[in-house]
């Protein structure tokens, strides 16, 4: 239903949650809150025009999301762990939701209550919060409402996926660009982001003749970053910080490369004199693109990921520098024999995208007219990004992501029956990733490693004054 005004939200509310006299939101009925109630918030946080409104549906989302035990949190102390060794033998998978964010987190809850997954992080990247419309808020708010339909508890990671420079930009106005950065990290954090990706691994230059120089402003910046999060850090919080050697789809990454990158990292983070906490894990490229490369016919070409060099990696930033191990970046499009391999050479954590939206856009649910008048809108509106080279297929492939923004509404609305096919989809592919990364029955060591600060009382509330009402 739409909200034309608080006082519908209130009276919808009224007898599922209520605001007692000392300021604390209290649940009165939780199954109707995990029924239409939340479909209810999070749909007009999302889309009401009234900013009163939807600053409201976001407060009592978190309230709500604070008495039921789900609560944002940062991986770091699982990582350092792993970097000791003091457990591991999984690999933590880190999606990418682009789009129908709600229902896709849905099936992720639902999969990983069903198998005890604890270790799950939702992210998003810089691009993709600019062409799927979602700032960090909705993006966290929609993860919220999704656990508290699906009954989840415990800590939720979020995370800034490739906070990445602009090379072309950074060379024109690096501190304009380094700027536009920590402002995206701010927000972040604000929203609850307590995971941040760094990647200045686009600002590598392989003209200079010794790795340190061609590493320099990826090094330096990453540090930088570094000291800028630990500075915005919420109290009792360490926010997992990730770095980047390797661009993604550039030339595999080498030892060489991670131990230039970190030992000089270390050395430029320590002459700060503030004894800072540094990375906890360090993402690489081993032969991988995001979103896989696309053939002629739309198919995608086979990837010869090198595992030996990922196991290198892994090993060396564990037994060297006390990280987490390697991050591997697009890799959702692999073969599901592949995913087997990634807990066997210590692979830390695996970025995923790609793989579910494709399941959206080539599933027989997908109502066919909306999927043709998405196909009309590339063929049309994004036509100048076709390559002189592709076929349709291969244009439509890569250039479909860049829809959900403005077809966020219209893919949100697609008819209940056809959702809920899709969520099934979702919810087997997300329980076959959980297997394979060796995820299943890791809410027990989450619990042991990560300790989930709770807000302070009223925090989610200050943006909306009518709430703090006495009663």
């Amino acid at each position: 239903m739409a909200y034309n005004s608080l006082k519908e939200l209130e009276a919808n509310l009224s007898g599922v949650v209520q605001v007692n006299k000392t300021g604390h939101l209290e649940i009165m009925n939780q199954e109707k809150i995990k029924g239409a109630v939340i479909d209810d918030l999070i749909h007009e946080y999302v889309f009401n025009q009234n900013q009163e409104i939807r600053e409201a549906c976001a407060c009592y989302i978190r309230n709500i999301a604070h008495q039921l035990h789900i609560v944002p949190a940062s991986i770091s102390g699982l990582y350092q762990a792993m970097g000791k060794r003091e457990t591991g033998g999984f690999t933590v998978p880190a999606f990418n939701l682009r789009g129908m964010t709600y229902d896709m987190a849905r099936a992720a809850f639902q999969a990983a209550c069903k198998l005890q997954v604890g270790a799950l992080i939702f992210e998003i990247a810089r691009s993709e919060i600019g062409y799927t419309h979602q700032r960090p808020s909705e993006y966290a708010i929609a993860v919220i409402a999704a656990a508290i339909k699906e009954g989840f508890q415990g800590p939720i990671f979020l995370q800034g996926d490739h906070f990445q420079f602009n090379a072309k930009k950074f060379a024109q106005e690096p501190e304009t660009e380094t700027q536009a950065i920590k402002g995206l990290i701010k927000e972040a954090i604000a929203a609850s982001f307590y995971n941040i990706d760094i990647d200045a691994s686009t600002l590598v230059d392989l003209k200079h003749s010794t790795i340190k120089e061609q590493q320099r402003h990826n090094f330096e910046l990453t540090a930088q970053l570094t000291g800028y999060i630990r500075g915005l850090e919420p109290a009792g919080i360490t926010i997992s910080v990730g770095g980047e050697i390797g661009e993604v789809g550039g030339k595999n990454s080498t030892v060489e490369e991670l131990k230039a990158f970190m030992d000089n990292y270390l050395e430029v983070l320590s002459a700060s004199g503030n004894a800072l906490k540094g990375i906890s894990k360090i993402s690489v490229q081993t032969g991988t693109s995001h979103g896989g490369v696309p053939l002629p016919d739309g198919s995608i070409a086979s990837v010869k990921l090198d595992f030996g060099t990922l196991e290198s990696l892994s090993r060396v930033s564990r037994e060297e520098y006390s990280l987490a191990g390697a991050v591997q970046h697009g890799a959702s499009t692999l073969p599901e024999n592949a995913f087997d391999k990634f807990p066997q050479v210590g692979t830390a954590e695996i970025h995923l995208a790609t793989g579910f939206q494709n399941i959206l856009f080539e599933s027989s649910h997908f109502p066919e007219a909306l999927r043709e008048r998405i196909y009309s809108y590339i063929r049309g509106e994004l036509s100048q990004e076709r390559g002189s080279g592709d076929t349709e297929e291969q244009f439509i492939y890569k250039t479909r992501k860049k829809v959900f923004g403005p077809f966020k509404e219209a893919i949100w609305h697609i008819p209940a029956e056809a959702k809920a096919g899709l969520r099934q989809e979702f919810v087997q592919k997300f329980e076959l990733l959980f297997h394979k990364l060796q995820v299943t029955n890791t809410k027990d060591t989450i619990n042991k490693y990560i300790k989930a600060v709770q807000p302070p009382r009223l925090f989610y509330l200050e943006p909306c004054p009518k709430l703090y009402k006495k009663q």
